[in-house]
């Protein structure tokens, strides 16, 4: 068992060999964090930010996904269930209101969208963090939507196309849904964490000016790197999952994957405000247990930092703005997420005018 910032309790981590677990951890598309907290709801309800239940008539996307059930499960924090036909199910997504919020208001608040990582879901950031008391402190939205391991993709499925269409999901119906409902913005900022991290990226690189900002927290930012895609593949296939319906089979649909690499996608990044962090020493950092050496949260997060490093190299050749921290010592987990989300919360509250409440 693995603890939390010494918080709450967590899972046990993938219990795989060591050879597969370094590789399956790799991450992203597989891998959220080495331990994850235990199921925490939200605090308690008290006045609560919605009058009343659902409204009435919610207005759909163009899709046709709707909510169809809102749930309060804390003060200023509310569930909603979507059924989705990008996705083809019912799946939810939490929702931290601000504190001047009010259901029907004309005005509108600027959002920020927090993906989880893999083998997690839309708790993730409530149960793992205090995101609650951060965003708190300002006058916005935080959107935190199911992403279940899907890899922040729509899936290429041999070609053939169809569900899950997560991308879909994420930038057209939860965000119409959020812009039709809640009062939700144009001015929209992405954070995540592991394959949330590349998500993040990655949605931002392929919607120019979606988001003013977006922040990756070791998340593989280039997919294509050597021994990547196989890498990428094991974890899939680790999770049940096809780990050729996803981006198709590396090099035969070399162009699908590309065009889902942040790496590769570097040049549509620009006017887009960046940060991304990662471990590369295989070393516990600050917060981290004392583990043995091979831990898969140690070993994997090694090739998360030299996958950060090329992502870096990148955009310095391209001469596109960006804030990283190669941090060195740090598990693939939330001690070094939080620290890196802390650290980064001002410049996102700034890039969408989220002002302090």
């Amino acid at each position: 068992m693995t603890p939390s910032v010494g918080r709450r309790p967590l899972r046990s981590p993938l219990r795989r060999s060591l050879a597969a677990g370094a590789s399956a951890a790799i991450l992203a598309a597989g891998v959220g964090g080495v331990g994850v907290s235990a199921a925490h709801a939200a605090a308690p309800a008290a006045a609560g930010a919605l009058a009343g239940a659902l409204a009435a008539a919610p207005v759909p996307a163009d899709t046709g996904a709707r909510i169809t059930a809102e749930q309060e499960v804390g003060t200023r924090a509310v569930d909603i269930t979507i059924n989705s036909p990008s996705l083809g199910r019912s799946v939810k997504t939490r929702i931290l209101l601000p504190k001047n919020w009010k259901r029907g208001s004309q005005a509108t608040w600027p959002v920020l969208y927090a993906f989880h990582g893999g083998q997690d879901d839309y708790t993730s950031w409530t149960r793992s963090t205090d995101i609650e008391a951060w965003a708190a402190k300002y006058n916005v939205i935080v959107v935190m939507p199911e992403g279940a391991d899907g890899s922040y993709a729509n899936w290429h499925n041999y070609g053939r196309g169809g569900t899950p269409k997560w991308e879909t999901f994420h930038t057209a119906e939860v965000r119409q849904l959020m812009e039709r409902n809640y009062g939700a913005g144009a001015l929209r900022a992405a954070i995540g964490n592991s394959s949330g991290g590349a998500g993040a990226m990655s949605y931002a690189a392929r919607h120019p000016g979606l988001f003013k900002y977006a922040a990756s927290l070791s998340g593989v930012l280039s997919m294509r790197s050597i021994g990547m895609p196989a890498l990428l593949m094991f974890t899939n296939a680790g999770n049940g999952q096809d780990p050729f319906a996803i981006w198709g089979i590396p090099w035969a649909d070399d162009a699908n994957w590309a065009a889902h690499d942040p790496h590769a996608l570097a040049p549509r990044l620009r006017g887009t405000g960046l940060f991304f962090s990662a471990g590369t020493t295989g070393r516990p950092g600050p917060g981290d247990p004392n583990v043995a050496p091979w831990d898969i949260g140690l070993l994997s997060e090694i090739a998360v930092g030299a996958n950060n490093k090329e992502f870096k190299k990148r955009l310095d050749e391209l001469k596109i703005p960006y804030t990283a921290h190669i941090y060195g010592d740090g598990r693939h987990n939330w001690p070094a997420w939080i620290r890196e989300a802390q650290f980064v919360w001002p410049a996102l509250m700034k890039s969408i005018g989220a002002q302090k409440v």
